[in-house]
This record gives structure tokens, sequence and C-alpha cells, in this order.
């Protein structure tokens, strides 16, 4: 799949609790005060396909899937996702903010799920073919503080919230190394601390990107 965005893609990843649903929100009400387009998307997600996969994966018991399953799954999800919200957005120039991407995938199933980063890598290529976000802000903190915020919340979606504390150690682990391993697009923000704070940190990064992007 050939292709070249028009418009800025960004995403927001981290562990359970992290708070990248609040946080795109906010991201959302500051870039479009500076007078551009913006929407917001999620994974899994984003679609209505998307959407009906996400259930699969989001409720249910903890090992109600296998890592491999749960790949498979979160990119057919991914595919409908880029092709009928994500690349249309982009191609009309506008901003996306998406509350993760791949990079969960790696995180989650690739570390986590100890399904290994060759096995996520070939499935991202046959997927996507090299289409990756602009820019990557991983929030991060402690699991046991993420979890302890993510259990309070409630709801239906708690598959992964389940997962013992070690897995969640794994995945923190793994989003740790993407940075390492990619990082002219993605940064680490501290997570800790009140909302304002959080988000400024993330304006720190972001802002300075979208001026060279549109100037």
């Amino acid at each position: 799949m050939s292709y070249v965005a028009r418009g800025l893609f960004i995403t927001l990843e981290g562990g359970e609790g992290s708070g990248k649903s609040t946080q795109a929100k906010k991201l959302l009400a500051t870039i479009e005060s500076l007078g551009h387009e913006v929407i917001v998307t999620r994974e899994p997600g984003g679609s209505p396909g998307a959407e009906a996969i996400r259930s699969l994966l989001v409720t249910g018991d903890a090992d109600r899937w296998d890592g491999m399953t749960e790949a498979l799954l979160l990119f057919a999800a991914r595919k409908d996702h880029v092709e009928r919200t994500i690349r249309p957005a982009l191609e009309a120039g506008r901003i996306v903010i998406c509350d993760r991407f791949t990079d969960s995938t790696m995180a989650y199933q690739g570390y986590g799920h100890d399904l290994g980063r060759e096995t996520v890598e070939k499935l991202n290529g046959l997927v996507l073919d090299g289409f990756e976000p602009d820019l990557t802000l991983i929030l991060d903190m402690p699991p046991e503080e993420g979890l302890k915020r993510a259990v309070s919340r409630g709801g239906a979606e708690q598959r992964y919230e389940d997962m013992d504390v070690a897995f969640h150690h794994r995945l923190r682990e793994g989003f740790l190394d993407i940075t390492k391993r990619a990082p002219s697009r993605c940064r680490v923000i501290d997570a800790i601390g009140s909302e304002d704070e959080v988000a400024s940190r993330l304006q720190e990064f972001v802002l300075p990107v979208i001026g060279s992007w549109y100037g």
C-alpha cells in the first residue's frame, strides 16, 4: 500500500490507566484553538468494523484469546480503521490524534504476551506496508499506579486490567524499548501528576511539530 500523508498523524500510547483518552481530548482542544482541523480516534476501534472487533478484545475473561489471536484481531481492526477513518482524514490535511496504534500491539502482544517483535513486525508489514505515525507520545507510569486508576473506572472493558501485574510490567518495558528503537518518532512523557501538568508536557513536544509541519 503506497501512501503519502498530507495531514499529521499523532498517536498516544501507554499502559492501562495512563490517561491517554483524557490527554487526547485536551490535545484536541489545544490544537483546535490554533485553527487546525483535528479528529480524535481510538484503537481497537475508530470505524464501524473495528468497533465490532473491539468488543471481542476488551471484554470477557483475561485468557479469552492467546497473543497471536489478539494480534490478528487487532490488525484486522486496524486495516479497516486506517482505510475508513485515518487515511481519509490525513488526505484532507487534518491532524489525527489516535488513542493507541501499532505500538500498543507490539507492547501488549509482542512483549506482554511474548509473541515477539519479529512476528508483530511481519504482521505490520503485511497489513500496513510501512504506514506509521508521524509522532508518538508514550504516557509512562508505574503499572501499579495505572492499574489502580483503571480499575477505579469500572465498566465492562476490564479484560486487560484483569491480567497479572507481571504482564503489565512487560508491556511497560516494551513501550520503553520501542522508544529507544524509534527515537525520532517517539517521546516518553511522565504521566504522573495532574491532568494539566501532563497536558503541558505533551504540548511541549506536539506544538513545535505542528508548527514545523504546517509552517
